[in-house]
């Protein structure tokens, strides 16, 4: 009988990570599981304004609280509800900073980057996400949030209230569905403060 090392077991146990890894990240990220998330329609919308909550909700699940503190200084630095960005996170990622959508979102906040699958996306013939970060530099958690957070910021400015910045951020494919789930998962979460 063969001796069986540690060694010998290395390539299969990658292997198998591997395998692992993509299928849960395609379970997750598929649309059907990407917003498994309670849905209810807000009773009372959010107020429309950038009125800086800079508190994350105590509610939120653990995968997102992990991330309080950047959540929490990027709402100081925008202007922005901690909640809001929380809840888009939950929306996109679940908090999985290795979170990689079928169309080449990238992060916790799946932002579309400049390379990867997204650089195959044109707009009038050009690229769409030519001055994007990279996808290495939207894997990293803080720079994401950086971004995200960034990205929702100027939505919000451009179009003067939530779920039509939500609309923009969202995926061109499912009208406000995605606006709305995220403004329930906003009221889900943070109503109790």
């Amino acid at each position: 009988m063969k001796e069986i090392t540690a060694r010998s077991l290395l390539f299969p146990t990658i292997v198998l990570a591997i395998i692992l890894l993509v299928f849960c990240t395609n379970f997750l990220l598929s649309p059907n599981t990407a917003w498994a998330f309670t849905y209810n329609t807000p009773q009372d919308p959010p107020p429309q304004t950038t009125e800086q909550k800079p508190d994350l909700s105590p509610f939120f699940p653990p995968a997102i609280q992990q991330w309080k503190i950047e959540i929490e200084n990027q709402a100081r630095i925008n202007g922005i509800d901690a909640n809001m960005i929380a809840a888009v996170i939950l929306m996109e990622s679940g908090g999985d900073v290795l979170a990689y959508s079928s169309c080449g979102a990238v992060g916790l906040m799946q932002v579309m980057p400049r390379d990867g699958l997204a650089a195959s996306f044109t707009c009038n013939g050009q690229p769409c996400f030519a001055t994007r970060p990279s996808m290495a530099e939207l894997f990293e958690p803080r720079f994401n949030l950086e971004y995200g957070t960034l990205l929702l910021k100027d939505l919000f400015n451009r179009n003067g209230n939530w779920r039509e910045a939500l609309f923009s951020y969202g995926p061109i494919d499912v009208g406000y569905d995605y606006a709305d789930r995220v403004l329930s998962i906003l009221s889900q979460y943070s109503h109790e403060l």
